[in-house]
């Protein structure tokens, strides 16, 4: 797509949580891109938010409408790969919320029809651009532990009370594993690469829970572990991140705030976005701490990223490769905590 004055046009299916948390001040945030449809059955419920988008009753209407530019997929994770699907056909750019799909068939599917139709799909993995990811990363890019040995890497909280919400309901594609695993595992890919091996279990641990809502993934590297973990009985005392290495140690206590701070409704560009105060400590080789500042978060680079890509400025952020890779060690995860056993994932 050629640079052009006019904006990127851009419609949402979905305005479910994610969609109105994140996807929609998200995009709004960007120069260049305008949200200007929203595929939803309560139309009054979006234009309390967005008055001037266009909503539309059909989300299949709205992922195949030819005014669009990019299709953004936030609606529940069983209806991402049939909606992805029909928005390739059309010849649509795209953009799938996580979990990409709910099976390793349905993903290397879809990238293989956006090839075909010269398409831009890519998965939305906005905590690449968190605080404490960032901070990590920077640690262990700067050789400050030497080679990473063991990733520990948390979404812990306390949510005593089952919700009714979907992901928290019996069905496709809900639960834990579905809902915070993508991300753990992308991160985990970005710094570690491909694992050999994947072993995970799963549990129900609330009174009146209907699906998981704790998850232990295991995967690993030769010798090097990485241990991915959530749960919704954490009332503290766990950590975010916790990396040994050949050289030291970094911990990383607190989470990215950014989630909050939408909730809260702040935004890309207000003062105190993606400010993170919690300092990440670094340990070095006699056992001594001393404490870093973590880079500021902008979740919104995604869609920037995703904006440069589409006039031909830049590379998709979060490619179809790279959310294969994803899926294949999620539906490793979900073969091993049924069988109770190591699984090698199919990488390809």
């Amino acid at each position: 797509m050629s640079e052009r004055e006019a904006p990127l046009r851009v419609s949402l299916v979905g305005y479910g949580f994610a969609g109105r948390t994140f996807h929609a001040p998200l995009i709004q945030a960007v120069p260049g891109l305008s949200l200007d449809f929203v595929a939803s059955r309560d139309a009054g419920k979006v234009h309390a938010d967005l008055p001037d988008v266009e909503v539309i009753d059909d989300p299949m209407r709205a992922a195949t409408d030819p005014r669009a530019d990019l299709i953004v997929i936030a609606s529940p994770n069983d209806s991402h790969a049939s909606i992805a699907r029909a928005a390739l056909s059309a010849g649509r750019n795209v953009v799938v919320d996580k979990p990409f799909t709910l099976s390793l068939t349905e993903a290397r599917a879809l990238g293989t029809l956006a090839q075909e139709r010269n398409c831009l799909l890519s998965v939305f993995q906005n905590r690449r651009w968190d605080t404490d990811y960032l901070a990590i990363r920077q640690a262990i890019d700067d050789g400050l532990i030497g080679d990473v040995m063991h990733l520990e890497s948390r979404i812990d909280r306390f949510r005593p009370q089952p919700r009714p919400r979907w992901r928290e309901q019996t069905g496709p594609g809900s639960g834990v594993l579905w809902d915070l695993g993508p991300h753990l595992v992308d991160q985990a890919l970005q710094l570690l690469g491909w694992p050999d091996t994947v072993q995970a279990c799963v549990a129900a641990q609330r009174e009146g829970a209907q699906v998981d809502d704790w998850m232990h993934i295991v995967l690993g590297f030769g010798q090097r572990r990485a241990i991915l973990h959530a749960g919704m009985l954490a009332a503290g005392g766990s950590h975010r991140f916790l990396v040994h290495g050949t050289r030291g140690s970094v911990v990383k206590r607190q989470p990215d705030r950014q989630e909050a701070q939408l909730v809260a409704g702040l935004r890309p560009g207000d003062a105190q976005w993606g400010v993170d105060d919690d300092d990440l400590f670094v340990y070095d080789e006699s056992g001594s701490a001393r404490r870093m500042a973590v880079p500021r978060g902008d979740q919104s680079r995604y869609y920037a990223s995703i904006r440069d890509a589409l006039l031909g400025h830049g590379e998709n952020p979060v490619p179809p490769v790279q959310a294969i890779a994803v899926m294949a060690v999620l539906e490793a995860a979900v073969v091993s905590a049924r069988e109770g056993r190591v699984v090698v994932p199919d990488l390809g």
